[in-house]
């Protein structure tokens, strides 16, 4: 077996794509063994690219973004799609079946406190036609931080990546209200980054057969056979929620079927951050997008 180096930026169920490959066995079939991490706080996992500690990082469109406005060549590429909707969900303290963005104005929401997930969740904001400056916003940190700041009563609201959302359903602290991948609609939001030399090795081709493969087999299979085989990765979520929150990705539609980054998810993208103003002009798709390997 050859050893593979696969890093996160952020692991969630979200990235079942990714994690499939692993769980799925699909890159055992390939001859690859997957040593895996998630990057440490305040890193960035292209370090782990440009150091050569990871083949292969989860990542986002977006990334490539701060070196192309400095004029900078970003020194990888984004070559596959993993989530082409945002997978955050936003979560009350009671079930309401009636939920409308507007409810948000005035009401205390934990977010995240920058970058791409406060991006999108203001640009579904501005497509629910609400103003985000009357959200009360709370921004506790990261994901751990997030967590424990509505479970410790803070927000009347809270956004999070499944499976949290999920779990404090089962808990009882929480309840599921809307899919900001929903008001967002298509675009580039996680994807797979390499090298480019990376990408022309036996390696990347094998990979790439195994994320096919794993994707296909993530869209086609009942939601509790895939918790099953990722239940090690998430030690600490229950089975059955982590069954609820893949059956939720499976029906929002994030993971679809091709692998290629489209032109269109990527120019939806410059929309989201263009809106934000966090880009001031628009960069070419090859800028940051290479074509899958051929696998």
């Amino acid at each position: 077996m050859t050893r593979i180096d696969i890093q996160f930026s952020l692991f969630s169920a979200f990235y079942s794509p990714l994690i499939a490959t692993m769980a799925g066995g699909f890159l055992a079939e390939e001859g690859l063994e997957a040593e895996w991490s998630v990057s440490p706080p305040g890193v960035s996992s292209i370090a782990a690219l440009k150091d050569g500690s990871a083949h292969v990082v989860q990542s986002a469109l977006s990334q490539a973004f701060g070196p192309l406005s400095r004029g900078e060549d970003p020194g990888v590429v984004h070559f596959a799609q993993i989530n082409e909707m945002d997978g955050f969900f936003l979560t009350a303290r009671e079930p309401d079946p009636e939920f409308d963005w507007r409810k948000l104005e005035g009401a205390p929401v934990v977010l995240f406190g920058g970058g791409q997930p406060l991006a999108m969740f203001k640009y579904a904001c501005h497509k629910a036609g609400i103003d985000y400056a009357r959200i009360d916003a709370i921004h506790p940190g990261g994901a751990a931080d997030i967590d424990r700041a509505f479970r410790d009563g803070e927000g009347a609201y809270v956004q999070q990546q499944g499976p949290f959302p999920q779990q404090l359903e089962a808990d009882g602290v929480g309840h599921v209200v809307a899919e900001v991948g929903r008001q967002v609609g298509l675009c580039g939001f996680s994807s797979l980054c390499a090298r480019p030399d990376w990408l022309e090795t036996d390696m990347a081709g094998a990979f790439t057969r195994a994320y096919r493969k794993a994707r296909a087999w993530l869209n086609e299979t009942p939601a509790a056979e895939v918790a099953g085989a990722e239940k090690s990765y998430f030690p600490d979520i229950d089975t059955d929620v982590l069954e609820r929150c893949i059956a939720s990705y499976q029906a929002l539609g994030c993971w679809t079927p091709h692998i290629e980054i489209t032109s269109e998810a990527f120019e939806a993208t410059l929309d989201i951050f263009a809106y934000n103003g966090l880009i001031e002009e628009r960069f070419p798709y090859d800028r940051a997008c290479a074509p899958p390997p051929v696998g």
